[in-house]
Protein backbone atom coordinates (compact mmCIF):
# COMPACT_ATOMS: atom_id res chain seq x y z
CA UNK A 1 0.00 0.00 0.00
CA UNK A 2 1.44 3.34 -1.01
CA UNK A 3 2.08 6.06 1.53
CA UNK A 4 -0.34 8.35 -0.31
CA UNK A 5 -3.18 5.80 -0.02
CA UNK A 6 -2.39 5.40 3.67
CA UNK A 7 -2.54 9.16 4.22
CA UNK A 8 -5.83 9.43 2.31
CA UNK A 9 -7.35 6.57 4.33
CA UNK A 10 -6.30 8.07 7.65
CA UNK A 11 -7.54 11.55 6.68
CA UNK A 12 -10.86 10.25 5.37
CA UNK A 13 -11.34 8.08 8.45
CA UNK A 14 -10.61 10.87 10.89
CA UNK A 15 -12.84 13.32 9.02
CA UNK A 16 -15.67 10.78 8.89
CA UNK A 17 -15.37 10.05 12.59
CA UNK A 18 -15.31 13.76 13.45
CA UNK A 19 -18.36 14.41 11.29
CA UNK A 20 -20.26 11.51 12.87
CA UNK A 21 -19.48 12.68 16.39
CA UNK A 22 -20.55 16.21 15.46
CA UNK A 23 -23.87 14.99 14.05
CA UNK A 24 -24.52 12.90 17.18
CA UNK A 25 -23.85 15.91 19.41
CA UNK A 26 -26.24 18.02 17.31
CA UNK A 27 -28.85 15.25 17.65
CA UNK A 28 -29.02 14.88 13.86
CA UNK A 29 -27.93 11.25 13.88
CA UNK A 30 -28.86 8.36 16.09
CA UNK A 31 -26.08 6.50 17.82
CA UNK A 32 -27.30 3.15 16.45
CA UNK A 33 -26.92 4.41 12.87
CA UNK A 34 -23.57 6.00 13.56
CA UNK A 35 -21.97 2.82 14.91
CA UNK A 36 -21.68 1.49 11.35
CA UNK A 37 -19.75 4.54 10.17
CA UNK A 38 -17.47 4.57 13.19
CA UNK A 39 -16.74 0.88 12.52
CA UNK A 40 -15.88 1.62 8.88
CA UNK A 41 -13.60 4.46 9.94
CA UNK A 42 -11.87 2.23 12.48
CA UNK A 43 -11.29 -0.45 9.85
CA UNK A 44 -9.73 2.12 7.51
CA UNK A 45 -7.48 3.38 10.27
CA UNK A 46 -6.39 -0.21 10.98
CA UNK A 47 -5.69 -0.73 7.27
CA UNK A 48 -3.68 2.51 7.21
CA UNK A 49 -1.66 1.94 10.36
CA UNK A 50 -1.10 -1.77 9.69
CA UNK A 51 -0.92 -2.04 5.88
CA UNK A 52 0.16 -5.68 6.05
CA UNK A 53 -3.37 -6.52 7.25
CA UNK A 54 -4.86 -5.09 4.08
CA UNK A 55 -2.18 -6.80 1.98
CA UNK A 56 -2.91 -10.19 3.54
CA UNK A 57 -6.67 -9.77 3.11
CA UNK A 58 -6.08 -8.64 -0.46
CA UNK A 59 -4.17 -11.83 -1.24
CA UNK A 60 -6.83 -13.95 0.47
CA UNK A 61 -9.55 -12.24 -1.59
CA UNK A 62 -7.53 -12.77 -4.77
CA UNK A 63 -7.36 -9.13 -5.82
CA UNK A 64 -4.43 -7.84 -7.85
CA UNK A 65 -3.60 -4.95 -5.57
CA UNK A 66 -4.36 -3.75 -2.09
CA UNK A 67 -6.13 -0.65 -3.35
CA UNK A 68 -8.48 -2.85 -5.42
CA UNK A 69 -9.24 -4.85 -2.29
CA UNK A 70 -10.01 -1.68 -0.35
CA UNK A 71 -12.37 -0.50 -3.08
CA UNK A 72 -14.03 -3.91 -3.14
CA UNK A 73 -14.32 -3.85 0.65
CA UNK A 74 -15.92 -0.38 0.58
CA UNK A 75 -18.39 -1.45 -2.12
CA UNK A 76 -19.33 -4.51 -0.07
CA UNK A 77 -19.85 -2.46 3.11
CA UNK A 78 -21.97 0.08 1.26
CA UNK A 79 -24.10 -2.69 -0.25
CA UNK A 80 -24.69 -4.10 3.22
CA UNK A 81 -25.66 -0.63 4.46
CA UNK A 82 -28.02 -0.05 1.52
CA UNK A 83 -29.66 -3.43 2.16
CA UNK A 84 -30.19 -2.66 5.84
CA UNK A 85 -31.63 0.76 4.97
CA UNK A 86 -33.94 -0.88 2.42
CA UNK A 87 -35.23 -3.20 5.13
CA UNK A 88 -35.78 -0.27 7.48
CA UNK A 89 -37.65 1.72 4.80
CA UNK A 90 -39.84 -1.28 4.09
CA UNK A 91 -40.71 -1.62 7.77
CA UNK A 92 -41.46 2.10 8.05
CA UNK A 93 -43.71 1.99 4.98
CA UNK A 94 -45.64 -0.91 6.50
CA UNK A 95 -46.06 0.99 9.79
CA UNK A 96 -47.13 4.11 7.92
CA UNK A 97 -49.76 2.19 5.97
CA UNK A 98 -51.12 0.67 9.18
CA UNK A 99 -51.25 4.10 10.87
CA UNK A 100 -53.07 5.67 7.91
CA UNK A 101 -55.60 2.84 7.92
CA UNK A 102 -56.11 3.16 11.68
CA UNK A 103 -56.62 6.92 11.42
CA UNK A 104 -59.10 6.45 8.59
CA UNK A 105 -61.08 3.93 10.62
CA UNK A 106 -61.12 6.20 13.66
CA UNK A 107 -62.29 9.16 11.58
CA UNK A 108 -65.05 7.06 10.03
CA UNK A 109 -66.17 5.88 13.47
CA UNK A 110 -66.13 9.49 14.76
CA UNK A 111 -68.20 10.67 11.79
CA UNK A 112 -70.71 7.87 12.35
CA UNK A 113 -70.99 8.83 16.05
CA UNK A 114 -71.52 12.47 15.12
CA UNK A 115 -74.20 11.56 12.58
CA UNK A 116 -75.91 9.38 15.15
CA UNK A 117 -75.87 12.13 17.81
CA UNK A 118 -77.07 14.71 15.25
CA UNK A 119 -79.87 12.34 14.25
CA UNK A 120 -80.87 11.80 17.90
CA UNK A 121 -80.96 15.55 18.57
CA UNK A 122 -83.14 16.21 15.52
CA UNK A 123 -85.97 14.02 16.88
Amino acid sequence: MTIMLRIVLIAASLLTTAMIIRKIRQSKAQIEDSVFWVFVSAVFIIFSVFPRTADILSRLAGTYSTSNFIFLFVIFLLLVKVFSLTLRISQLETKQKELVQRIALEEKAREEREEKTDGDQGK
